[in-house]
């Protein structure tokens, strides 16, 4: 629980949350393969089994991805991601991006890079980005994840962790999105769990993330 003295810190995954890594990944996929993208369905499981890889493959055509196709540039936001992001941090909240991008070796600079230009152009506010694996880690009052290992790995740390809904971690109990609208709700419940008061927006703020742009002109 945080100290009401405290920011509320939301540690948020992008790959499944808020940005759209499995159609990203299709399509470099398909292209690669020369197969048609439909015949790599996005209703998959976590390791792509009906995609017809195996651990081996998916590695190959993942690094591929990152160094070659630089798919981490230009991955399309999960809708309302940017939004929700903005109205939460505008609120208190402290947001963490915490991810495992650095999955695959000698491909970090790409990874690394790509991953602070695409959170800039999809207008993601956070205050921290943090590169790891063992999510449980790092701290923070609660988490957003997509993927089912790391779900269980943070709850089993005694860690509060929210699913963000995917083909393959429906069998996943407990708290749950379907939406980023349904994200900032669960937020703020656990804020009010917490003791951490939500601060009120300002008279006539624009909560639209473009807002920094139009700033720039």
């Amino acid at each position: 629980m945080s100290d009401a003295a405290d920011p509320f810190v939301f540690g948020v995954d992008l790959d499944g949350v808020c940005a759209d890594y499995t159609r990203g990944f299709r399509d470099f996929c398909a292209e690669r393969l020369q197969v048609s993208p439909e015949s790599l369905p996005l209703e998959r499981s976590w390791d792509f089994r009906e995609w017809g890889f195996d651990q081996a493959k998916f590695e190959e055509l993942h690094a591929a991805a990152i160094n070659e196709g630089r798919i981490f540039s230009k991955l399309e936001p999960i809708p309302g991601a940017a939004e929700a992001l903005w109205r939460l941090s505008d609120a208190g909240v402290w947001i963490r991006i915490v991810t495992h991008r650095l999955y695959v070796n000698w491909g970090h600079s790409a990874a690394a890079g790509d991953t602070v230009a695409w959170l800039d152009d999809a207008k993601i506010p956070y205050r921290d980005l943090c590169f790891v694996g063992a999510k449980r880690d790092v701290g923070a009052d609660a988490y957003i994840d997509d993927g089912p290992h790391n779900i269980k790995n943070l709850r089993a740390a005694g860690r509060t962790a929210i699913v963000f809904e995917q083909p393959y971690n429906r069998d996943i109990g407990g708290l749950r999105a379907r939406t980023w609208d349904e994200v900032e709700e669960i937020i703020y419940e656990l804020m009010t769990e917490a003791g951490v008061v939500a601060e009120p927006s300002l008279p006539g703020f624009d909560p639209d993330p473009s807002r920094l742009d139009r700033r720039k002109e």
